[in-house]
């Protein structure tokens, strides 16, 4: 993120590097910095003569290097935007070309997505030389809450640890459908609101009472009726809170409970540390402990493996969800 705004910042300068190869696995950053270079290099008026937006699939890398080496028609600059470039991956190291030999008054930008080129090659090398290679990472789930939080802050919004947890569980990591549903949030409440579980509640759609992160809370403090009262919400709700999401952030969450008995240091800030969980979060772990020793939780997490395999359909296709939810709640509970 941080990366992200120097870049921004420097575009805004007019301090423009000639290639901007823009990589990985997270297709929210490379939107959001081609989109800024697309709309804020050129004048409008500069525009219908020097900005070109390519597509991967339609072109070659010949294409890409005529129309780079083109001059700029009345203006400092021309921009070239190569999107979904990873369909050329099979040809990309030829555009080592183009780089060792650039159009100074170009500015090309190749958006390829969910993909990295070899950074031994000598593309990767040539690019890093002359202009920015920048690789988009996808967040693990324990990080998204604090990047929620981190773009929040910068519009002068706040959020609260759960109501971020439920954005996270609910949309899982991926980062343009949460600032999506941010945005939404953003234009109904006033700047300087704390985003609570009610807000996400009543304009996101995700139940504060019945989600995933509740079903985690009841079950860690071996609360029998609410976590049968939550499944009971999900068999009747299977589309908004799929099976196999469940299962998955319940095996999380009994994965790293295994790993809090392990731990010789208990304190909060060294649990929210190893566990890499916000310390707001430490207090469930903690009572989670408790009622489930060592061993069980080791049932438990090979209970969850076998339970992932059905809620995929495997081995258990005639047997509906519900009752499945079912079966594994008394398998943990017991």
């Amino acid at each position: 993120m941080d990366e992200v705004k120097q870049l921004v910042t420097d575009i805004k300068k007019k301090n423009l590097k000639p290639i901007y190869f823009l990589m990985g696995e997270e297709p929210y950053y490379i939107d959001k910095i081609s989109d800024f270079i697309e709309n804020n290099v050129l004048l409008e008026e500069e525009k219908g003569f020097n900005q070109t937006v390519l597509y991967g699939r339609d072109i070659s890398i010949d294409d890409i290097i005529g129309n780079a080496k083109r001059y700029p028609m009345m203006a400092e600059y021309q921009v070239l935007i190569i999107k979904e470039a990873q369909d050329l991956s099979r040809s990309i190291e030829k555009l080592v070309e183009y780089v060792n030999n650039y159009q100074p008054t170009t500015v090309l930008v190749v958006n390829y997505k969910y993909k990295k080129i070899d950074k031994r090659k000598a593309l990767y090398k040539a690019v890093k030389k002359v202009g920015v290679v920048y690789e988009s990472k996808k967040l693990y789930e324990n990080q998204v809450g604090e990047w929620v939080r981190r773009v929040l802050a910068s519009k002068k919004y706040t959020i609260s640890p759960k109501a971020a947890q439920m954005l996270v569980e609910f949309l899982g990591t991926d980062l343009s459908k949460i600032s999506n549903e941010l945005e939404k949030l953003q234009i109904i409440l006033p700047a300087g609101t704390q985003i609570s579980p009610e807000h996400i509640e009543e304009n996101i759609g995700i139940s504060k009472d019945f989600n995933n992160f509740e079903l985690r809370k009841a079950i860690g403090e071996k609360d029998t009726v609410k976590a049968f009262q939550i499944i009971k919400y999900f068999s009747e709700n299977p589309k908004d809170n799929p099976m196999v999401v469940t299962v998955s952030l319940l095996f999380s969450f009994f994965s790293q409970l295994l790993h809090f008995h392990g731990l010789k240091d208990k304190s909060p800030r060294s649990v929210a540390s190893a566990l890499k969980v916000n310390p707001y979060f430490v207090n469930d772990y903690v009572t989670a402990a408790r009622h489930y020793p060592m061993r069980k939780v080791s049932e438990i997490v090979s209970t969850l493996r076998t339970f992932d395999v059905k809620s995929k359909g495997v081995g258990s296709n005639a047997v509906p969800q519900g009752d499945l939810l079912k079966e594994l709640l008394v398998k943990i509970l017991s």
